[in-house]
């Protein structure tokens, strides 16, 4: 047991670490060009904050222990904790405030999963007290900002909304609608078939959510053909100006599809829904994900208002795996720069001088005391220094 770490736990090697850390630093970088700032929420916190008024499942949430005042937690994901943070920390700050974050996330698995990874590294947005369209497409146009500086090469970019999907499901009975949006969620068409509809009808109206995705132009001709409401019109006409206005802000094409089917795991979003997903062998890969949640600060303030708020994560294992085919990630750990090596017990401490001088002196620089043994492996441009006396 003391050999290797728990099932669903996984150390990273010297090499991973450089190759994430690069990942990480060039989304921190585009975060900041865009305006966001860093926030660093803790890995802890109280059950009730993690679970997002209920939107995140209990059984999802590791629990640490119980306290006099509740339980103990960690974090399942950071979009519930910035927005206690921002409603009640952050209250005189200007708004909107633009918030970004690099952090680990943990994760039960689902029952029967026994071993499935349980700790995630992600770096995201939020965007809070800011709604419309305008914002919407900020956070859309800031992804694929990511994804083409951190140079993938292919991926696709899936576009839903919650409110959109919750107004189709209307028209089903109660008992049917959790039924339907589970088999939608995980794509079992079979599942979907053999529910027990009340007609033949809402069977084929049940089957055709369930294929509505594609091209925005066709998708959104399919959609106006229904039934809707005033709002579900508004959601609509919302996402034709958004997909025309993101369109045509990007220097680069945005690979998008338009799914009405879309739903996301956790059950706080209220407007637009998104994920971005890219092929690397025969796997696809889930890059991030994210969405609109005019509803959760409320939780958290502490006079209950609600404020909108949008926001997206980018999972690193998935970029990582998908880039590492390419040649943009560092293929070998820093080299050094310089060797000092002493030539006698009696240079030892001349040694460690001299090496601190060259650090002090050009602080960008690797340098190493011989201590014996193998030498590291030199680089082009290594030099060795000799220490020979006291």
């Amino acid at each position: 047991m003391i050999h290797q770490p728990p099932a669903g736990a996984r150390d990273l090697l010297p090499l991973e670490v450089v190759q994430k850390g690069a990942i990480n630093d060039r989304l921190q970088e585009v975060f900041g060009q865009w305006g966001y700032q860093r926030i660093v929420t803790s890995t802890i916190e109280w059950f009730d904050t993690l679970m997002a008024g209920g939107a995140i499942e209990r059984s999802t949430v590791i629990q640490l222990r119980e306290e006099s005042e509740g339980t103990l937690g960690l974090r399942p994901e950071l979009t519930a904790s910035i927005a206690r943070a921002a409603v009640t920390r952050m209250a005189d700050s200007c708004y909107p405030q633009r918030l970004c974050y690099r952090a680990n996330v943990f994760r039960n698995p689902p029952p029967g999963y026994h071993g499935r990874q349980l700790e995630f590294y992600q770096a995201g947005v939020e965007l809070l007290f800011a709604g419309g369209v305008l914002a919407d497409a900020e956070i859309l146009l800031l992804l694929a900002d990511c994804l083409h500086k951190v140079g993938l090469p292919q991926w696709q970019l899936l576009l839903g909304d919650a409110g959109l999907t919750r107004s189709l499901l209307a028209s089903f009975p109660e008992s049917l609608q959790q039924q339907i949006r589970y088999c939608i969620a995980r794509l079992d068409r079979i599942a979907l078939e053999n529910l027990d509809y009340p007609s033949q009808e809402l069977k084929q109206r049940a089957i055709v959510l369930f294929d509505l995705r594609g091209n925005p132009g066709d998708v959104l001709g399919k959609v106006a053909n229904f039934d809707l409401n005033e709002e579900a019109k508004k959601i609509v006409n919302n996402l034709k100006s958004l997909v025309e206005l993101v369109q045509k802000s990007c220097s680069h094409p945005i690979p998008l599809i338009l799914d009405l089917s879309l739903l996301q795991t956790f059950d706080y979003y209220t407007g637009i829904v998104f994920k971005t997903v890219s092929q690397a062998g025969e796997r696809l890969h889930i890059l991030g994900q994210g969405g609109r949640y005019d509803e959760l600060i409320s939780v958290y303030h502490p006079q209950g208002k609600a404020a909108p708020g949008i926001g997206f994560s980018l999972n690193l294992e998935e970029l990582h795996e998908c880039l590492l085919a390419g040649s943009v990630l560092p293929q070998q750990t820093p080299l050094i720069d310089w060797l000092v090596i002493p030539k006698t017990s009696q240079a030892e401490a001349s040694a460690f001088i001299y090496a601190q001088m060259l650090r002090e002196k050009e602080p960008s620089i690797r340098v190493e005391i011989d201590l014996g043994g193998d030498r590291p492996k030199r680089s082009a441009t290594m030099r060795v220094a000799v220490a020979l006396t006291v």
